[in-house]
């Protein structure tokens, strides 16, 4: 008898699943049930679709029903939805009839979390933005031609690029985020880089508290509400605060599952149920630093996973091994992205780590048009293996954290960076890659740096701290400074020594930290007793939150 492949879902893994299970077998039976009209769409895309950036919805379709019935032979059902599974009796129930499976993958997603608020089961101008069926009411709504003041909800990845495309529009956008950071995969300082960038686009970010309510006038919401009385006035909503993976019929049955509901599986993405797979958004997969299992959906692992699952279904031996929480995001002409662990995440495991930050240049300063990056990489002070990175800039993030990423996969340490035979011309990369001078920064800084969350904390406290600004008297004037700190031109500082105290604590800066490291070298030698060069000088700490500026004080 042939075998048969059942596959639950047509999104993004079980269309992966599907067409590589064919290629394993090409004498299974696979059919792949989908309770909508569509599969294999770009939920990524939506909201570049609502800018016009992509220029309509049939581009947001990726791979038609058709293609996986002529070219793969896949069975493909739309509009029936499966309502109950039966593991031991080996069947499924659809909205249509009975069928069994020999072995069954279960792609069902997840859908949006939608919170608690007053008066949102009684509004119709709102909507999440995570399925077509979400565009469809968006633009049937005249989200683009009748609504101007546009609150979102939730300020994740999907939340924030919602609110880029929209304001792009010219719309005014209030993003609202309960948490006290937007973008929260992401440390303060970098998500506050990002924050910054969006009010210099005209978008409004409130923090700190959920929203409670609705207020209404003829079921349409006219103000949103949030838990400490702020009022947003509004047009239309959209709720982007986060999602649920869609288990139910698989935890009913005892599957095992994380405490969010992600179904537990192995590397060949097999269940804790006899021979059902599942993918997706609606499934765990390995944390590869931690081996933890872990809830990252995401559609690069969703692919993999897919590919995996309808390997092993048809007969082969495929494994996923899991990711590391890679994540890259758009910010009008800037870029974050991440990967690994950063400090919020270590701090939580109890892991011990260093970091290491420095600002760059991604191409040549004698090329046109140069942009510097922010670099700040997560490292065991033990061996210096690579455990995270966080990057944010306008040219080149991309290239710099994957090649982070295979760093971490591949357990590389901080002193391998310097032996990258990474690409290199003028366009593209300076001589010395950001990431090349990362290594040879962090060998040759003897841990006398000194971050900015720690410097923040010293003049929280008033401890006693010499800040030494080694920057040009042009650069103070044009940006500011930090508050107290004297001023010595780097090029002048051997000849006025005895204008500093050599046994106070020292902090020196300069505009990027180049000259600021050389400083703390020159002092270092010359018996000054506690010197630090503050990481990514004075741009990084300028960009921070706490910033304080004072007029130019010089010392002639």
């Amino acid at each position: 008898m042939r075998t048969r492949i059942i596959i639950i879902g047509g999104l993004s893994a079980g269309p992966s699943a599907a067409a590589k299970a064919r290629r394993e077998n090409e004498n299974a039976e696979i059919i792949l049930f989908e309770k909508s009209s569509n599969i294999s769409y770009a939920t990524c895309g939506i909201p570049y679709a609502l800018s016009g950036v992509i220029p309509s919805r049939d581009k947001l379709l990726v791979v038609e029903a058709s293609l996986l019935r002529d070219r793969f032979n896949i069975d493909v059902k739309l509009n029936e939805e499966v309502i109950d599974i039966h593991p031991m009796g080996k069947e499924i129930t659809t909205s249509q009839g009975v069928y069994s499976y020999d072995k069954l993958i279960f792609a069902t997603g997840a859908r949006p979390n939608i919170p608690p608020i007053k008066n949102i089961d009684k509004i119709t101008n709102w909507s999440t933005c995570r399925s077509l069926s979400d565009f469809d009411k968006i633009m049937k709504e005249g989200l683009l031609e009748s609504n101007n003041r546009i609150a979102i909800l939730g300020s994740g990845l999907i939340g924030v690029e919602v609110a880029e495309n929209i304001r792009e529009l010219g719309k005014e956008v209030t993003l609202i985020e309960g948490l006290d950071q937007i973008l929260p995969m992401w440390q303060p300082k970098f998500s506050f880089f990002a924050e910054k960038e969006l009010a210099q686009k005209g978008i409004r970010t409130v923090k700190g508290s959920f929203v409670s309510e609705f207020k209404m006038q003829d079921n349409r919401a006219t103000q949103v509400i949030t838990a400490n009385g702020e009022v947003i006035d509004t047009d239309f909503i959209i709720v982007s605060t986060g999602i649920k993976p869609n288990t139910e019929l698989l935890l009913n049955k005892g599957a095992k599952a994380l405490a969010n509901g992600a179904l537990i599986v192995n590397e060949r993405m097999e269940t804790s149920l006899p021979d059902i797979y599942a993918a997706g958004d609606n499934a765990s997969i390995m944390n590869t630093q931690t081996m933890i299992h872990d809830y990252l959906p995401l559609g690069t692992h969703s692919n993999k996973g897919g590919r995996s699952a309808g390997a092993n279904a048809a007969g082969g031996n495929v494994s996923f091994s899991g990711g590391n929480k890679t994540a890259i995001i758009k910010i009008f002409d800037y870029t974050l992205a991440r990967t690994g662990l950063n400090a919020k995440a270590l701090d939580k495991l109890g892991w011990r780590y260093k970091t290491n930050l420095i600002v760059a240049g991604a191409t040549p300063s004698y090329y046109p048009g140069q942009k510097d990056m922010i670099i700040e990489i997560y490292f065991d002070p033990k061996d210096e293996t690579i455990l995270g990175a966080e990057i944010y800039g306008e040219v080149g993030v991309d290239k710099r954290i994957d090649v982070l990423s295979t760093a971490i996969y591949a357990k590389l340490k901080m002193s391998d960076l310097p032996q990258l035979d990474l690409a290199y011309a003028p366009p593209f990369s300076p001589a010395k890659d950001p990431l090349i001078v990362n290594g040879f920064v962090n060998s040759n800084r003897t841990y006398n740096e000194i971050s900015i969350e720690e410097f923040n904390e010293i003049i929280r406290n008033k401890e006693d701290v010499q800040i030494v600004d080694v920057r040009t008297e042009k650069e103070r004037d044009k940006t500011g400074y930090i508050k107290d700190s004297i001023h010595i031109e780097i090029d002048e500082l051997r000849n006025k020594l005895d204008l500093l105290d050599k046994k106070m604590n020292t902090v020196v800066y300069c505009a990027k930290g180049l000259r600021g490291y050389l400083a703390s070298r020159i002092l270092g030698h010359s018996g000054f007793e506690n010197v630090k060069n503050l990481s990514g000088g004075y741009k990084v700490w300028d960009m921070s939150p706490s910033v304080e500026v004072d007029e130019p004080v010089l010392i002639s």
